[in-house]
């Protein structure tokens, strides 16, 4: 199945596409474009999340945006039509269209009519084949009618003043972030946008310390300590909808804990001299252009022990029994986004020469702060790093990502007192933490991966003597 139809020799419509792998249903999180923008063959339209990502769609044809089907923030299953095209313009006169979907307007206070399901074989995920199902989207609360309707419906509300009922604040994606950022409750924030949208300029004044003149009479003032504009109006909590990446991760993580038996092994090591080798390496014209930090020396070092120790680099498949054992090292990097969790990996890292791994990792680090990480980027990972260090944690207990054995816990890097050479001194040191699968590993094997990383990272020349 593709994802585009053509309803005329003039109209092409645009399909929601199987983004991920197996993924059924998408969030519309933005347009690009609106009815009447010139569009190109490849040029982005809109931004969809799904549950592993938040992912960029380019329309398939050139012309000009006739109707967007769904506005921002609607769920929207694969194989639905989002958006139609004008191939031919100016070749005739053309069925209206919908209303630009450019903001949210009021709540949908009129029950919105199903569609008749249709009968017979339902396209469902691209690629995926077909189901006997009917395909219905699921609308955000609070979300609009695209069309008529909801002109129809705000200009009801305009003309006889209705009071629309209670719901969700009425923002944009960028704008709910900010809120979130600046611990703003948007249903205490006073909209000035058109139709009752919240700005950016709404939130900063809601955030906005109250005039000295003004003082919070006694029986108005916050429950708790803090500014009062810290603290929602509308009450002492904030419920955010658990869905899409988060969703997903959380899913997972559940599944994996009470899944795989994890045990977790800890090493404290001086890593002094990997210190010494990154600042040699940033002068190494060999690297230049590329990052060189002390992820990419651990990252190496954890190669090498795979290559030593190669029955940690597996998977247990439960339907077959099998202890599934991998002749690559995918190697994940966990990176926290404002989307959540996510852990893309490096494809063949075992394969990789330092300067070239380098480049990867920060490729993939870069990628993933800007929320461009694409679904195929997070699958087939065989094991992974977690850098909690970067937050000052000296160490923790990570949990399996699934289908993975082994997932390696970084600490923070700090100068402490160390025995060296028989004198107490001050070294670099940090704390490694290693949890696996003991269904396929045991605890002979897991120790030797970490001690193995430990002893390369205290004496780095190992990298060359072993690699």
């Amino acid at each position: 199945m593709t994802t585009m139809t053509e309803t005329s020799a003039r109209f092409r419509e645009f399909k929601m596409p199987d983004v991920g792998e197996g993924l059924t249903e998408a969030e519309i999180l933005k347009w690009f474009v609106q009815p009447g923008d010139t569009v190109t063959d490849g040029q982005v339209v809109c931004e969809v999340e799904t549950a592993k990502a938040a992912v960029e769609l380019p329309i398939p044809f050139d012309g000009v945006v006739h109707e967007l089907r769904f506005p921002e923030g609607t769920t929207v299953d694969v194989g639905e039509v989002i958006i139609a095209v004008d191939v031919a313009p100016g070749s005739g006169d053309a069925p209206a269209a919908a209303e630009p979907v450019r903001e949210p307007v009021a709540p949908a206070a009129v029950p919105e009519a199903e569609p008749e399901a249709p009968k017979g074989r339902q396209p469902v995920l691209v690629g995926y084949g077909v189901a006997e199902t009917s395909t219905r989207r699921r609308a955000r609360k609070g979300a609009e009618i695209p069309g008529p309707a909801a002109a129809a419906i705000q200009a009801e509300m305009n003309g006889h003043g209705a009071k629309a009922p209670e719901s969700r604040p009425l923002a944009k994606p960028p704008v709910r972030k900010l809120a979130k950022d600046l611990g703003i409750d948007l249903a205490a924030v006073v909209p000035t946008g058109e139709g009752g949208v919240i700005t950016r300029e709404d939130v900063h004044a809601a955030a906005a310390p109250a005039p000295a003149e003004a003082p919070v009479r006694a029986e108005e003032a916050p429950a708790v300590p803090g500014p009062a504009a810290a603290v929602p109006a509308a009450g002492r909590e904030t419920r955010i909808p658990v869905k899409g990446v988060r969703k997903a991760i959380a899913q997972a993580m559940v599944g994996s804990a009470f899944t795989a038996p994890h045990v977790t092994e800890f090493v404290t090591v001086d890593v002094t001299r990997t210190m010494k080798l990154v600042a040699e390496l940033k002068e190494d014209k060999d690297m230049a252009g590329v990052r060189v930090n002390p992820l990419l020396i651990i990252a190496k070092a954890l190669l090498v022990a795979i290559r030593r120790n190669p029955g940690i680099n597996a998977a247990w498949d439960e339907a077959n029994q099998e202890i599934v054992q991998k002749h690559y090292v995918n190697l994940g990097i966990a990176a926290a986004t404002p989307r959540g969790l996510i852990v893309p990996n490096i494809k063949d890292a075992h394969d990789k020469a330092l300067p070239q791994l380098a480049e990867a990792l920060g490729e993939l680090v870069s990628t993933a702060r800007e929320g461009r990480t694409s679904p195929a980027a997070m699958a087939g990972g065989t094991v992974t790093i977690t850098n909690v260090g970067v937050f000052g944690v000296d160490t923790g207990t990570p949990i399996l990502n699934p289908g993975e054995s082994a997932i390696l816990a970084v600490g923070a890097i700090k100068l402490q007192p160390w025995v060296h050479k028989g004198k107490v001194k001050p070294r670099q040191v940090t704390t490694l933490a290693l949890s696996f699968d003991h269904r396929l590993v045991d605890g002979e094997l897991g120790s030797k991966v970490l001690a193995d990383v430990a002893a390369i990272l205290e004496q780095p020349k190992r990298l060359i003597t072993w690699g």
